[in-house]
């Protein structure tokens, strides 16, 4: 399987210390299986940070490692309470979790505020999930996050994508 990583910078070899923390499935490497979305972060990401150019870097994975009963692997299949709850202790918590991948939606970008609302009690739990609901649907995002999932990618492209 093909799996695409949209940045600012060519990335050959991952370190999962330069990841970002507060992610929606934590501090690790994302790809998606859809190179239009990782297209649109590359563009996002030189445009938040206003240096380098919009990378697609294309790894591959074989589909049976996904299925390997020695990694701790968690799949969402779609958005439900329990991937909600996971989101929000990983963006906003920052409490960690035991697992080498998680495959699951995308958070809409609004997520912050409401999660305030819910804090809040200004909205209840099925409420939240709805409105931190990616609009455009669901599209499954790949985190690797320990050294040993990040051995399953093997580098093979990278291009750069024009507006």
């Amino acid at each position: 399987m093909k799996l695409y990583h949209g940045s600012n910078t060519i990335i050959s070899k991952i370190d999962l210390s330069l990841s970002k923390p507060n992610k929606d499935f934590g501090k690790g490497f994302y790809l998606s299986d859809d190179r239009s979305q990782a297209e649109a972060m590359a563009l996002r990401t030189v445009e938040r940070n206003e240096c380098g150019e919009a990378i697609v870097t294309v790894f591959d994975i074989d589909d049976e490692n996904l299925n390997d009963s020695s990694l701790n692997i968690k799949t969402f299949e779609t958005y439900n309470e329990e991937w909600t709850l996971f989101v929000m202790k990983n963006r906003y918590e920052n409490v960690g979790h035991e697992y080498d991948i998680v495959i699951g939606p995308i958070a809409d970008d609004r997520i912050g505020l409401q999660i305030l609302n819910y804090y809040n009690e200004n909205i209840d739990l099925p409420t939240l999930v709805r409105k931190i609901s990616y609009k455009g649907g669901i599209h499954p995002q790949y985190y690797f996050g320990t050294d040993r999932a990040i051995e399953l990618l093997k580098f093979v492209e990278y291009g750069t994508v024009f507006r």
